[in-house]
């Protein structure tokens, strides 16, 4: 699962390139952190899962998983709105690489066995700058939701 995105994020020669890495990995990470920051508390289960999540999709450990999150909060603080992170993404992605990532999402949200109405919105609103029609976003939702019950 996490290969067909992780190859996304590799040159056409198959390398992953310094830059265009960074740069996408950083834009991914600020996303899933600006989601889970949404309702202004992010739970240890959604940071749990956001470390995990990138750690395995980009194949990192620890140290420079806890080195992307900084950088991301970073990132995220200083911008103005989420239109540079997913304007990286859109230039870089197919559209099932995108809806991947709104799959993510959806994951981070529902990690802590509920969604919030604020994550609710920003994933909405992310997966609309990602291009993901309604209707995908809303069946990922779905699928995701029903796995993660509240305990």
């Amino acid at each position: 699962m996490f290969e067909t995105l992780l190859a996304m994020f590799r040159d056409p020669g198959g390398r992953t390139t310094e830059g265009a890495a960074i740069d996408e990995r950083v834009a991914l990470a600020a996303l899933m952190i600006h989601t889970i920051a949404a309702d202004g508390a992010a739970t240890p289960a959604e940071r749990d899962n956001l470390t995990a999540t990138l750690a395995k999709t980009f194949r990192i450990g620890s140290a420079e998983t806890e080195r992307l999150v900084e950088e991301a909060r970073r990132r995220d603080l200083e911008s103005v709105d989420l239109s540079d992170f997913t304007a990286v993404l859109n230039r870089r992605m197919d559209l099932a690489g995108r809806a991947r990532i709104v799959e993510m999402l959806w994951d981070l949200v529902y990690a802590d066995g509920a969604a919030q109405e604020i994550e609710d919105a920003t994933v909405w609103r992310i997966a609309d700058m990602l291009g993901v029609p309604a209707e995908t976003r809303n069946k990922l939702r779905q699928r995701i939701a029903a796995t993660r019950r509240a305990p």
